[in-house]
């Protein structure tokens, strides 16, 4: 399993929490000093049934700064501008080993990443 995060999140800290109650073995991705590219966003979105606006962080300030609420809603033009700026990107994301993708914000979504 791979846990996309950001330590200064305090859902991304609850949910390593509860990966570590159950003894999950996982990687964690501090995804904004190692940011997934637009391919990879794309695959983990895919995997979730989502749109790049679905998980887009719009309250961040280079989302003001980008007018991103006002951008038409093209796909690739999205996950290359969160690619470009993973701070737009929801958190914490958690791929299990065996596809399951969840937004693992609650921890019920936690619990289904460990099936």
């Amino acid at each position: 399993m791979e846990i996309w995060i950001n330590p200064a999140c305090s859902k991304c800290r609850a949910a390593t929490e509860l990966l570590d109650e159950a003894g999950a073995q996982y990687t964690v991705r501090r995804y904004l000093e190692d940011p997934p590219t637009a391919d990879e966003l794309d695959a983990v979105l895919s995997r979730l049934g989502l749109d790049p606006w679905d998980v887009a962080r719009t309250g961040e300030p280079v989302a003001q700064e980008l007018g991103l609420a006002d951008l038409p809603r093209d796909r690739r033009r999205w996950l290359e501008l969160m690619s470009a700026h993973p701070i737009l990107i929801q958190r914490p994301i958690l791929t299990a080993d065996d596809g399951t993708t969840v937004v693992g914000r609650t921890p019920e979504a936690v619990r289904r990443a460990l099936g």
